[in-house]
């Protein structure tokens, strides 16, 4: 009987629910205080909207969702490590700003992979000769 109980609170929809409401809000904060995030919302959408109008294939779409996807995602965890290096210390360590030049790193990784993508993808449908 203990094992249903178990069972059931593991998978209760209200936790699933809150835990949800969790990372909204969170994703809510990036875009209202973060201008670097909603740079990277816009451009990935403007991004995925040019793929529909050049007509990509599903996997060159996927290959593109993928892509900026990853952009969002190394931008996310960027702000995070920023945000919690800044709770560590408010003064200047040379450590500190090298986890953070690392973690920005992480971000011009993924804009360059996006660039080498959107070039393979875009290219020969915007220079038809």
């Amino acid at each position: 009987m203990a094992k249903n109980r178990f069972l059931r609170n593991i998978f209760k929809v209200g936790r699933f629910r809150d835990s949800f409401k969790i990372a909204i809000n969170g994703v809510i904060y990036l875009f209202l205080y973060h201008r670097n995030m909603r740079i990277i919302f816009i451009t990935g959408i403007v991004t995925f909207l040019a793929g529909l109008f050049f007509r990509l294939s599903g996997i060159e779409l996927i290959a593109l969702s993928i892509t900026i996807t990853l952009v969002f995602m190394a931008e996310i965890f960027n702000t995070a490590i920023e945000l919690m290096m800044n709770m560590v210390s408010e003064t200047y360590h040379t450590r500190i700003r090298v986890i953070k030049d690392i973690a920005a790193g992480v971000v011009v990784l993924a804009c360059l992979n996006a660039l080498a993508v959107g070039s393979v993808l875009f290219a020969s449908r915007i220079f038809k000769g």
